[in-house]
């Protein structure tokens, strides 16, 4: 049997579970939808958070059960699901699973973005044998052991400082002459000392029979060869958008085109988090989203309804 919702929410990273709280104050009828078998996102892979307010070196695990519990406190229906269709239609959407369909007046979604890939020969062939995007994850296998990290972003930078506490050598390599990372983060990097950086530096291959035993690099000198036991990629982010095409538009690379308001193109249709397109892709701006989506939902659902009384459940509260 199909369940109408005012509200399906997509995803379980701060983005979604930030909506998913703000929709149940608002006493929405919402519904969480999340391919995952728990709640975070990204989050629960990071080793370390240090950016978000009151939560001072706080783990990302330890964050991510505590956003998923203030959830379940609230009483916010959570479902395990993958969405692999999404059709607007007149005055609804329809979301469609792998095992039910559900309508709802408004839908966020609020998927996240995935690791990006190098798309270097030996990358995908060595992948779990020495080729990783998240060093919280891996990096216990690689202690005592060389390894490499690609990128010049947060991420990069916060697995090099991670990797550098069990690894006696730690190599980062990044195209550009200068790092993208937080001032701080940079600053705890450079006085790493086992830590040596390859300036303006690509990959160009990554070896191995079973597992990963070397990287070849170029730069503006020439190509030379590292001998590493493991590389960790963390060069960027692409949109988790499939099962989505042409639910509202994007730009060339994925992300849907939508403001602080989180409004996509398409009418009910709103996108929260690191899938919009945004500057700043963090913790704290992805549970913003959530807000402003809720924010934004309410006021489509209250011009969609010509009787508002008529659903009872409903209730736009002064205040969020």
């Amino acid at each position: 049997m199909e369940k109408k919702y005012d509200l399906v929410i997509i995803g379980a990273g701060p983005a979604g579970i930030t909506a998913g709280i703000y929709a149940m104050r608002a006493r929405l009828d919402v519904l969480l939808l999340e391919k995952g078998y728990a709640a975070g996102g990204q989050v629960r892979n990071t080793f370390e958070v240090d950016n978000y307010p009151g939560t001072p070196l706080l783990t990302g695990l330890r964050l991510a059960e505590a956003f998923e519990a203030h959830a379940k406190r609230l009483g916010l229906p959570m479902e395990q699901g993958q969405v692999m269709e999404l059709t607007p239609g007149e005055g609804q959407v329809r979301i469609r699973t792998e095992r039910e369909c559900h309508h709802a007046d408004a839908v966020i979604i609020a998927t996240g973005a995935r690791h990006r890939l190098l798309g270097v020969p030996g990358e995908k062939e060595l992948a779990g044998r020495g080729v990783s995007y998240c060093a919280t994850c891996d990096g216990a296998f690689f202690k005592g052991k060389t390894v490499a990290v690609v990128g010049g972003g947060d991420a990069a930078v916060e697995d090099a400082l991670f990797l550098s506490r069990i690894c006696p050598k730690v190599h980062l390599i990044h195209r550009r002459e200068e790092l993208r990372a937080a001032k701080i983060l940079q600053e705890r990097l450079f006085e790493t000392e086992n830590v040596k950086m390859h300036w303006g530096s690509q990959v160009k291959e990554i070896a191995g029979e079973e597992q990963v035993t070397e990287i070849r690099i170029a730069d503006r000198q020439g190509e030379s060869r590292l001998n590493v036991d493991g590389i960790f990629i963390a060069v960027g982010t692409q949109p988790n958008s499939q099962g989505f095409e042409g639910a509202a538009a994007t730009d060339e690379a994925g992300y849907f085109i939508a403001g602080e308001d989180c409004k996509t193109s398409t009418p009910g249709i709103f996108a929260a988090g690191d899938i919009r397109t945004k500057n700043l892709r963090q913790i704290i701006t992805a549970a913003a989203d959530g807000a402003n989506a809720v924010a934004s939902v309410l006021d489509h659902v209250e011009k969609s309804r010509s009787h508002p009384k008529s659903y009872p459940h409903f209730s736009r509260p002064q205040t969020l």
